[in-house]
C-alpha cells in the first residue's frame, strides 16, 4: 500500500484527494490531507463579503472533512518541514510523516508588513479584513479611493479591477457615486496582464470613470498624510486605500529551503513534477508557473496530478500533463461578467461582458462546494 501526502487543504490539495480516493481502493492507497484549520474557506466570497453582500455562512466556509471522500484520512496540524530527500513531512505537534507520493499545495500568504506605511490600508485578502473593509465603506461618505497593489505575483490577477468595478456599482446603488473618485492603481502598462482582456477592462473603466494609473508600482504610503507613492516617483492623496498586500510562499515552503524568489516552488511547467523527485508535485498558489494563482489554475493542476498518481501507482504510463488551462469569470457589476478560458499556448481573446457570464460566475460558485472539490468536474 502506498502513502499519499498532501499538505494543504485548499482548492487544489481537496481536489487531487478526492479524485484519488474515487479511483483508489483503502488497500491500494493511504490518502492524507494536512491542513492547518479544520474549515475549508471559499476565498473568491471575500470579495463580495468587502462589498456588504449577505452571504450564507455556508457560501463562505465548511468543514473541510465533510468536503473529503470517505476514504481520505484528515490530520489538523501544521507543517513545519518538508525533507524531499528522505521522504518525510514534520508535523508541528503529529511528529513525522513518511510518503511514497507528496503533493504540495501550500498556496500562499500576505505579507502586508513589507509596504512600508500599510497599516493605513484595507484589504479582502482575508476573511477578518474583508468584513472591516465592508464596515469602513459602509460608513465612507465621499472622496478618493484608491485601489492599489502592493506587489506582484498575487492572487487572482482581476481582483483588483473587479473590486473597482464592483465599488462604481456599490455606490451607485447607495445614490452617491457622485461623492466618490475610485482610482485603479496598476503595476503594469495596462489593466490586466494580458492584452486582449486589458482593453476589454480599460473600455469598462472608461465608462464607468475610474481613473486607472499604469505603472503604479507601490513603494510605501504615508499614513498621516494619506498619500500612497510608487518606485516610479508618482504619488495619489487618498482618504480610502484598498491594497492587495504582497504575497510570498508558504512559511514551510522557505524553511524548507524549496521555493525561489520569494517562495515560490519551481516546478516543471507540465508535469508540474519538483526536480528530479518524480514523486513529489506541486499545485496552485505554491508553485512559480507563468499562470495565475487562483483556485481555477489549482482545479485543473490537481485533476492531472491525480490522474497521475493514479497511473503511477497502478503501473500505467500517463502522457497527461498540464496545459496552462485557465477558466475565469469577472464580475463587472450591474450584473454584467466576462469570462476567459486560456492556456499556456492560447492566451486569452478580448472577452464581452454580459449578463450569460455573470450568471455562469453565479454557477461556479454554487458547483464549487460539491462538483469542483469532488474533482468531478
Amino acid at each position: 500500500m502506498k502513502r499519499i501526502l498532501v499538505v494543504g487543504g485548499g482548492t487544489g490539495g481537496t481536489i487531487v484527494a478526492n479524485v484519488l480516493a474515487r479511483k483508489l481502493s483503502r488497500k491500494e492507497a493511504e490518502i492524507i490531507v494536512v491542513n492547518d484549520s479544520s474549515k475549508h474557506i471559499y476565498q473568491p466570497a471575500f470579495i463580495y463579503t468587502a462589498l456588504g453582500y449577505n452571504l450564507k455562512e455556508r457560501d463562505i466556509a465548511r468543514e473541510e472533512k465533510e468536503l473529503l471522500n470517505k476514504n481520505v484520512k484528515l490530520i489538523i496540524d501544521n507543517a513545519v518541514g518538508i525533507d524531499v530527500e528522505n521522504r518525510y513531512v514534520a508535523l508541528e505537534r503529529t511528529g513525522k510523516l513518511d510518503y511514497d507520493y507528496l503533493v504540495i499545495a501550500t498556496g500562499s500568504r500576505i505579507v502586508p508588513e513589507e509596504v512600508p506605511g500599510y497599516q493605513i490600508a484595507y484589504h479582502f485578502y482575508s476573511l477578518e479584513e474583508a468584513r472591516r473593509l465592508s464596515k469602513v465603506l459602509e460608513e465612507f461618505t465621499g472622496g478618493v479611493i484608491a485601489v492599489g497593489i502592493g506587489g506582484i505575483p498575487y492572487k487572482c490577477p482581476p481582483a483588483p479591477a473587479e473590486f473597482c468595478c464592483l465599488l462604481d456599482y456599490y455606490f451607485t446603488r447607495k445614490k452617491m457615486r457622485d461623492k466618490v473618485e475610485i482610482h485603479y492603481l496598476s503595476p503594469l502598462p495596462r489593466t490586466f496582464p494580458h492584452e486582449a482582456v486589458a482593453e476589454a477592462i480599460t473600455e469598462m473603466m472608461e465608462k464607468k470613470n475610474i481613473y486607472w494609473h499604469p505603472m503604479f508600482n507601490i513603494e510605501s504610503v504615508d499614513p498621516e498624510k494619506k498619500i500612497v507613492y510608487s518606485l516610479e516617483g508618482e504619488s495619489l492623496k487618498f482618504d480610502l486605500l484598498v491594497m492587495v498586500p504582497p504575497h510570498r510562499g508558504a512559511k514551510v515552503v522557505e524553511e524548507s529551503g524549496l521555493g525561489v524568489d520569494s517562495g515560490w516552488i519551481p516546478v516543471d511547467k507540465h508535469t508540474l513534477q519538483y526536480k528530479e523527485y518524480s514523486e513529489v508535485y506541486v499545485i496552485g498558489d505554491a508553485t512559480n508557473l507563468p499562470v495565475s494563482k487562483s483556485g481555477a489554475a489549482a482545479h485543473f493542476e490537481a485533476k492531472v496530478v491525480g490522474k497521475r498518481i493514479y497511473a503511477d501507482i497502478t503501473g500505467q504510463k500517463s502522457k497527461l500533463v498540464y496545459d496552462g488551462r485557465v477558466v475565469c469569470f469577472c464580475d463587472a457589476g450591474f450584473r454584467k461578467a466576462i469570462y476567459m478560458d486560456f492556456n499556456y499556448e492560447n492566451p486569452p481573446k478580448k472577452p464581452r461582458f454580459s449578463y450569460l457570464w455573470y450568471l455562469g460566475k453565479k454557477m461556479v460558485n454554487k458547483l464549487y462546494w460539491s462538483l469542483i472539490l469532488g474533482g468531478t468536474i
